[in-house]
């Protein structure tokens, strides 16, 4: 069986004009009465660089069990497919986390690890909403070989993490080059992400639209900021497939693949759909690139810019 990514080359490229979405109440709009599905984890995939050129993989995953929260960080070389080199892992459960305010220096996990890795956090007022992704009021800094490596959560600022935890080096650059989120449960899927490092978030959502609503065969609507960005029909013959709309400026393409919801035993299928930014010189769309043509320095940013990737796991 082909991956989602098999698709590309099947399905003609179609910029979508989205309509506008003026409520959620309006016809092809979602209906405040349908409940998100359930977020159990969430895993992202930075890429730091630091100021000798060194790079490193960080995973941050935080996942929610019978238990309560946990947060897990695995760091690794530059190479996607480079084994982990160290991990850190915390509990955030209100009766498990003793120590909610601290630092631990992370023991590499072979001997080819030779930098020195420090994690410091406060979650002593953290909030959550649904899902195990902290909402507000926290921070985790991670302190490579004496450089910022990377900085999550809304109490801590570059420059204030420079002053507390970094006394040798300017810091090093981070990025975010994927995110996967897990659901279970309905049809509407909801998150927020931003597809270029410092761009704007927006709110995407997913919909499957099945017969109880009226709709004579199940159909798939993606939104971006409550307008319409793509609607496909008859899923069940097209389970599988891509289209390109624009977001930002930039060209995302989004696949999709619902075979195992459709065909695997009941209570047991699963669906996934990617969000995948264009790299290189075809990232933005034609008038874009005539409008940057001018500055070398911005079609230089753009060439070297990272590829981000937004995975969404569904299951019933």
């Amino acid at each position: 069986m082909r991956d989602i990514a098999s698709c590309i080359s099947e399905s003609s490229v179609i910029v979508s004009q989205s309509a506008a979405c003026t409520s959620y109440s309006n016809n092809g709009c979602i209906s405040p009465a349908l409940v998100p599905s359930i977020r159990n984890a969430v895993t992202s995939l930075y890429r730091t660089t630091l100021s000798s050129q060194k790079q490193l993989l960080i995973t941050v995953t935080w996942l929610r069990t019978s238990t309560g929260q946990t947060l897990t960080i695995n760091f690794a070389g530059s190479g996607l497919d480079d084994p982990p080199a160290a991990s850190f892992k915390l509990s955030l459960s209100s009766r498990l986390l003793r120590k909610k305010k601290g630092s631990k220096k992370v023991e590499p996990s072979s001997s080819n690890s030779t930098s020195r890795i420090e994690v410091f956090w406060d979650m002593s007022n953290v909030r959550f909403n649904a899902g195990p992704e902290p909402s507000d009021h926290f921070y985790v800094v991670v302190v490579v070989d004496s450089e910022i490596g990377l900085i999550l959560g809304d109490m801590m600022s570059h420059e204030a993490a420079l002053k507390k935890f970094n006394h040798e080096a300017s810091g090093g650059k981070f990025s975010m080059i994927s995110r996967r989120e897990n659901y279970s449960g309905n049809t509407v899927y909801n998150t927020r992400a931003s597809f270029s490092s410092g761009g704007p978030v927006h709110d995407i959502l997913v919909h499957f639209v099945a017969d109880s609503v009226g709709i004579k065969s199940p159909a798939l609507l993606v939104y971006v900021d409550r307008k319409v960005a793509m609607r496909v029909k008859r899923l069940m013959w097209n389970f599988r497939g891509n289209q390109t709309m624009s977001i930002d400026g930039l060209l995302v393409d989004l696949m999709w693949d619902l075979h195992h919801w459709f065909f695997n035993p009941a209570g047991s299928g699963y669906a996934v759909f990617m969000f995948r930014t264009r790299s290189g010189l075809d990232r933005r769309l034609p008038l874009e690139e005539e409008k940057s043509s001018s500055s070398p320095e911005k079609e230089e940013a753009d060439h070297g810019a990272d590829q981000f990737t937004l995975l969404i796991y569904a299951s019933k």
